[in-house]
C-alpha cells in the first residue's frame, strides 16, 4: 500500500499500471542460483566476479545487463525504449473519438451553467447582432474542462471517453497513472487556448499532432506533460 501523502504528486507504488521489471530481474539474492563450489564454469582470468567481471566490464549485479543500463534505461531487457513493458499505443482515431465524447459531455454542463449564471455567448438587440464570446463563459469552460481531465486522469488515467473506448493516459517514463501536477499541465495546455481564443482549432492542432508524431503518437499536450496514451484492451 502506498505511503505517499495525498497531493504529493507522485504516483503510488502499488499502481497496477506501473511498468514492472522483467521476470528474471526481480527480487531475490543474486547468490540463490549459484552452482555449488567447485562446479560449473569459472570466471575468466583476471575478472572480478563482484565488480567488473561481466563480459563487457559491467557489474553483473548492479548494471542490469551487458550494456550497463537499468531495466528501464539503456540496457537489460528494455534497451532505451520508454514504451517497453507498456501496452501498445492507442490509435489516434480512437483518441479523437474519445475526445469528442468528453467535449460533448462537459460542453452540456458548461451550457447549463452559463444559463444558470445568465452568461450568454451572443448579445442580440433589435438593430444589431454582436457575436462575441463572453469572458464568463470562457472561464467556466476552462475551469470545467481542466477540472474534469485533471480529476479523472490523475485518479485512473482515464476520462469517460477513454474508458469506454479502452484507453488510458500513462507517464512516458514509468507507465504509471500521471500525478495531479502532470495531469494539470496536460489539461491546461489543451484547454486554456481552447476556452479563451482558439476553440476547436487548437484542439484539432494539439490532438491531431498525434497522427503524425513518431514514435510515441503524442499530442502537444502529451509532449508538455511527458505522457502517452495506451490501449487497455
Amino acid at each position: 500500500m502506498s505511503t505517499e501523502p495525498p497531493g504529493s504528486g507522485q504516483p503510488p507504488e502499488d499502481d497496477p499500471f506501473r511498468k514492472q521489471p522483467p521476470p528474471d530481474e526481480g527480487s531475490g539474492s543474486p547468490y540463490d542460483a549459484q552452482p555449488p563450489y567447485g562446479s560449473g564454469p569459472q570466471p575468466p582470468p583476471g575478472g572480478d566476479p563482484y565488480g567488473s567481471g561481466g563480459p563487457q566490464g559491467g557489474d553483473p549485479y548492479g548494471s542490469g545487463g551487458p550494456r550497463g543500463g537499468g531495466p528501464y534505461g539503456s540496457g537489460g531487457h528494455y534497451p532505451g525504449d520508454p514504451l517497453a513493458g507498456m501496452p501498445p499505443l492507442a490509435p489516434s482515431g480512437k483518441r479523437t473519438l474519445a475526445r469528442i465524447i468528453d467535449m460533448i459531455m462537459v460542453g452540456i454542463v458548461v451550457w447549463l451553467l452559463t444559463l444558470a449564471f445568465n452568461v450568454h455567448e451572443y448579445s442580440i438587440d433589435d438593430n444589431n447582432i454582436e457575436f462575441g464570446k463572453s469572458f464568463g463563459q470562457s472561464l467556466i469552460a476552462a475551469v470545467l474542462y481542466i477540472a474534469y481531465d485533471t480529476v479523472m486522469i490523475s485518479r485512473t488515467g482515464q476520462t469517460l471517453g477513454k474508458k469506454w473506448l479502452g484507453m488510458r493516459v500513462a507517464g512516458l517514463d514509468d507507465g504509471a497513472t500521471p500525478s495531479v501536477q502532470t495531469t494539470l499541465i496536460r489539461s491546461a495546455v489543451l484547454w486554456i487556448p481552447f476556452a479563451f481564443c482558439c476553440a476547436c482549432v487548437w484542439t484539432a492542432i494539439s490532438g491531431g499532432w498525434s497522427y503524425f508524431d513518431k514514435p510515441y503518437k503524442q499530442g502537444l499536450h502529451d509532449k508538455a506533460a511527458k505522457t502517452v496514451v495506451v490501449s487497455t484492451d
